[in-house]
């Protein structure tokens, strides 16, 4: 958006007194007041109140799903005319701060006290600024190369490339936070004796990979998530292929072939149910079958097919039908009989979701259901390990995982933290 665009469009804003868009924002940005100061030209002071309430808020402008979110809430639905454009004026507000080169923060004064965040994603960052600010000590480990998670290497680089992530990490950085990239904690006998030298642990961890399928073939299956972090980051070896048959249908699916298509590959994803019981978010449907991306529903992967040489040159399914409903009560696939089909294709990606934790990737904590078991006030419910806390993927049983989220845990987490750590202190 121009200046002139953003004023413009701010104007149309009620500036509801209780403002459902505010309320349906999982960080709770104060959006009537944001908005209101870009209507006045107050640019700065807009991406101010942004980023109080969400330090990664120049991300999430791109990549949060407002139409479910803050703009599907805009009462402005109810009448004839458009929803605010609420993401849209986040992110020029937001990229007006970079272009500045503004810092927003100042580390609090020291309190003498150190945290430990392990791993540097939307949980992990927004933790780490929240407690800066707040005057503790902050250090991170990234097991990558480079700090930002997700947002560097999950978000494909048409929502977010890598600079804008960076500049996130550069701005936590700036409060005086201690990045040591290629750093993993990986056993629970670390972890122990890390609680024992920090005075609180945050972790950040995220999930694992994509879940290995079972077919033949399977071993020449790539990890989603994986392709996209290769062709986002411009490593050599990624993949260049003319034609992926993409398994799933969350939005990490649809980033993946979204993926290719910017490579100028042809695109099919594969879906064992049908349209109506797709994971990913309707927008991002639309958005994909306007990129050109070719849909095969009721079709389930049955065997990935090679040449001598090893090279894939199709994937096999089974037709399916939809029968009862499962114990989620969505409607069960089951094999139709009718002949397989046959995906020609040079790539086979997965994009099936994220494998979950058992006890030794989960470190030895108490698990839920494959994440990690937390209080309320995001603490782990070990009892030998009263000062560690955690947040984003690593903890979301329940709900939708996304940026936002992770970032809002990241808060909890830090004022958590710190009322531990004041309690400790004085007790």
């Amino acid at each position: 958006m121009s200046l002139a665009e953003a004023v413009g469009e701010a104007n149309r804003c009620l500036y509801c007194a209780d403002a459902p868009c505010m309320q349906a924002c999982p960080t709770h940005i104060d959006i009537p007041e944001f908005i209101r100061k870009i209507s006045s030209g107050n640019t700065t002071g807009a991406a101010k109140t942004i980023l109080e309430e969400n330090f990664l808020g120049g991300t999430c402008a791109r990549v949060c799903p407002v139409a479910e979110l803050c703009q599907g809430a805009c009462v402005m639905n109810k009448t004839a005319e458009a929803p605010i454009e609420i993401g849209r004026l986040q992110r020029h507000a937001t990229d007006h701060l970079a272009e500045q080169g503004i810092s927003p923060f100042t580390a609090g004064a020291p309190t003498g006290r150190s945290v430990l965040v392990i791993g540097s994603g939307p949980a992990g960052l927004s933790a780490a600024a929240e407690l800066a600010k707040e005057g503790h000590s902050v250090t991170i480990w990234e097991r990558r190369q480079l700090a930002g998670g997700l947002s560097t290497y999950g978000i494909i680089t048409l929502r977010e490339p890598v600079a804008i992530a960076q500049s996130e990490v550069e701005m936590v950085q700036e409060l005086g936070v201690r990045i040591h990239t290629n750093k993993q904690l990986t056993s629970s006998q670390e972890l122990h004796e890390l609680a024992g030298e920090y005075d609180a642990v945050f972790l950040g961890l995220g999930l694992g990979a994509v879940p290995a399928l079972d077919i033949p073939g399977g071993e020449l299956v790539v990890d989603g998530l994986a392709y996209i972090s290769d062709v986002k980051t411009e490593q050599p070896a990624a993949l260049s292929p003319q034609h992926v048959a993409v398994i799933g249908a969350g939005n990490t699916a649809i980033d993946a072939a979204t993926t290719a298509r910017t490579q100028g590959a042809a695109a099919t994803i594969v879906y064992r149910r049908t349209a109506a019981e797709m994971t990913a978010f309707e927008h991002e449907y639309l958005f994909a079958v306007q990129a050109g991306i070719d849909f095969v529903f009721l079709a389930s992967p049955s065997e990935v097919l090679s040449d001598e040489n090893g090279q894939v040159t199709g994937l096999s399914c089974t037709r399916m039908v939809l029968s009862d409903p499962d114990e989620q009560g969505r409607s069960r696939p089951v094999p139709s009989g009718q002949p397989d089909l046959i995906i020609d294709c040079d790539a086979v990606i997965s994009a099936i979701g994220q494998e979950k934790f058992d006890h030794d990737t989960g470190l030895g904590l108490p698990l839920s259901s494959g994440y990690l078991a937390t209080t309320k006030e995001l603490a782990v419910t070990a009892a030998d390990l009263d000062n560690v806390f955690a947040g984003g993927d690593a903890i979301r049983q329940t709900g939708e995982a996304s940026t936002v989220m992770a970032v809002q845990d990241g808060k909890i987490a830090a004022r958590s933290i710190t009322d531990f750590l004041k309690e400790r202190h004085h007790g």
